[in-house]
């Protein structure tokens, strides 16, 4: 998978899990916006290796994959909030999409003679589709992972992330994003603040 960094063209991958980078996309305004992000984010998940031709992504993927981000926010969301319980009818769908077996890979050499990760077809979209959200089950079905699983503290942020930090003390999507916009702002705050009589003398 792709490096745990705030990437190209807008888009992260830094969230822990592939399916919450797929949720990240939607974080206003909506990162999948053409077929190129959506290009774009298959490349830098890792979903597809580099190099791997993507002539086939065009308008349907895009609705799909936008409509399996909205699945899958809404089986995510709901296990992470209250009792904890997807409705039936969404785990139904996320399991079909599950289904779908992943992308084959294969070794193949590289212009400098080293094997390199290639698809061992052509890309498919319900077969990336899978992929993804093979990794939801995964991760929802994990005790550990799952109880990992946090909403960043940032103000307006939505995104939800893996907390795998030392003491799973991580309050934010991203230091440098939202961490740093707290500091910023708590900063601010505290040099605006009125002197006191005592601070004065």
């Amino acid at each position: 998978m792709a490096p745990a960094a705030a990437a190209t063209n807008g888009l992260r991958f830094d969230c822990g899990r592939l399916c919450l980078d797929l949720l990240a996309t939607a974080e206003p305004p909506d990162r999948l916006d053409g077929s190129r992000r959506l290009q774009a984010w298959l490349l830098g998940t890792g979903v597809v290796p580099p190099g791997t031709p993507l002539h086939a992504v065009d308008g349907t993927w895009l609705a799909r994959f936008q409509a399996a981000r909205e699945l899958l926010a809404r089986v995510v969301h709901a296990e992470l909030d209250g009792d904890g319980r997807a409705a039936g009818p969404d785990l139904e769908r996320m399991n079909a999409l599950a289904a779908t077996a992943p992308p084959a890979p294969a070794a193949a050499r590289g212009a400098d003679g080293r094997l390199v990760r290639r698809l061992a077809g052509a890309p498919d979209c319900g077969a990336l589709l899978g992929q993804v959200a093979r990794d939801a089950v995964d991760l929802l079905t994990d005790p550990v992972a799952r109880g990992q699983l946090r909403r960043c503290e940032g103000e307006n942020c939505p995104l939800i992330y893996l907390d795998t930090s030392r003491g799973r003390r991580r309050r934010w999507c991203s230091s440098e994003v939202c961490g740093n916009r707290e500091r910023v702002a708590r900063h601010r705050r505290r040099t605006s603040e009125p002197m006191t009589a005592g601070d004065k003398a």
